[in-house]
């Protein structure tokens, strides 16, 4: 699995002109299922997100987790991180997971990441456009594979 992390102050997704997810302070966490993921990477991945200290604490340094500091987590779907660029100009996306696989793993890294931050997990909505709306803080972004953990 692969995902984007960013610290966010408001995130939300737009789906046909209609907002159908929000959240305030927290995470917004771009989430690509590869074909070679399993369920444990989305327990290692989750758990790396859950606990990652990039919020600062009262000296500013990076000392606190969205666990700690209260914060919510947006999940969106996001195949185009599975992108192999190495030839040509048009990106290939072969190392995305099937539809039916994508979905089941990213509902149990959903619930997954829901347990751990003891808060509901909003979505995007997975195979639609979306407009993500991203009010970045920092700018703290961060790029994870579940493969490097």
């Amino acid at each position: 699995m692969k995902a984007v992390i960013q610290r966010v102050k408001e995130a939300n997704v737009e789906v046909d002109g209609r907002i159908i997810s929000k959240i305030g302070n927290g995470l917004l966490v771009f989430l690509c299922v590869c074909v070679d993921d399993k369920e444990e990477d989305t327990t290692i991945l989750a758990r790396k997100i859950a606990y990652l200290r990039i919020f600062d604490d009262n000296e500013r340094k990076f000392n606190r987790s969205v666990v700690d500091v209260g914060g919510e987590v947006l999940l969106v779907s996001e195949f185009t991180l599975a992108a192999n660029i190495k030839k040509g100009r048009r990106p290939d996306y072969l190392h995305a997971a099937e539809k039916e696989e994508a979905i089941k793993l990213m509902t149990l890294f959903e619930k997954t990441l829901s347990s751990l931050i003891k808060k509901p997990v909003p979505t995007g909505k997975f195979g639609a456009h979306m407009i993500v709306n991203i009010k970045n803080d920092g700018p703290v972004t961060l790029f994870m594979n579940s493969k490097d953990l």
